[in-house]
């Protein structure tokens, strides 16, 4: 069987980083590229080359932005007075698709994992009681996935809040456990954020 050409090759395993692409659909994608639609192929890589040259962190509450603050940072419209935890930009994304919360939001990036060496610092987790302070926040609600990770990183955020007047809430896991929020369709969402539970500090 006749092999790919090397830079062929060197696409397909590129690809495959993109979650759920595997060999074979990372196959098919480069070859539908590079057969006939060469155009959308280089307007991909433009696409992606201003992207990670411009995009950065949002000073604020660390998602994907091309200003110092995101949009939702720069909102004046969202309401101060609420804070969602959540663990990546796609799981803001999930939410904000739900229009079920109009709060602030702080993204983790990560979540905790001594074993991974992943600790408060690798979070950014210094940055998370000021954003509390200066933004009046009362309420914070932790949207994490209900994983071991999830569950020793709402731990901590309650420790950071035990000598606090912050009421700290954890959506309802209708969301199964060990599943993420990116996955879960938009109306799950909007219920596990109603039958939001508080948890003690």
């Amino acid at each position: 069987m006749a092999s790919l050409a090397p830079r062929i090759e060197q696409v397909i395993s590129a690809l495959q980083c993109l979650p759920g692409v595997g060999r074979k659909t990372a196959t098919r994608m480069t070859l539908f590229l590079l057969q006939g639609h060469r155009t959308e192929a280089g307007e991909i890589s433009q696409a992606l080359d201003e992207a990670l040259a411009s995009i950065t962190a949002c000073r604020q509450c660390h998602n994907l932005s091309d200003a110092e603050l995101c949009a939702i940072c720069g909102d004046e419209r969202r309401r101060n007075g609420q804070l969602c935890v959540v663990e990546s930009a796609a799981d803001l994304v999930a939410i904000e698709e739900t229009a079920s919360f109009g709060g602030l939001y702080f993204v983790l990036n990560g979540l905790l994992s001594p074993i991974d060496g992943i600790g408060p610092e690798e979070l950014a987790l210094e940055a998370f009681l000021p954003l509390v302070k200066t933004k009046g926040i009362a309420e914070v609600i932790v949207a994490l996935n209900a994983t071991a990770e999830g569950e020793a990183t709402t731990h901590f955020i309650r420790e950071l809040l035990q000598d606090s007047d912050v009421a700290l809430t954890q959506i309802a896991h209708g969301i199964p456990v060990g599943g993420e929020l990116g996955y879960v369709n938009s109306r799950t969402i909007t219920q596990a954020f109603q039958r939001r539970v508080h948890l003690d500090t």
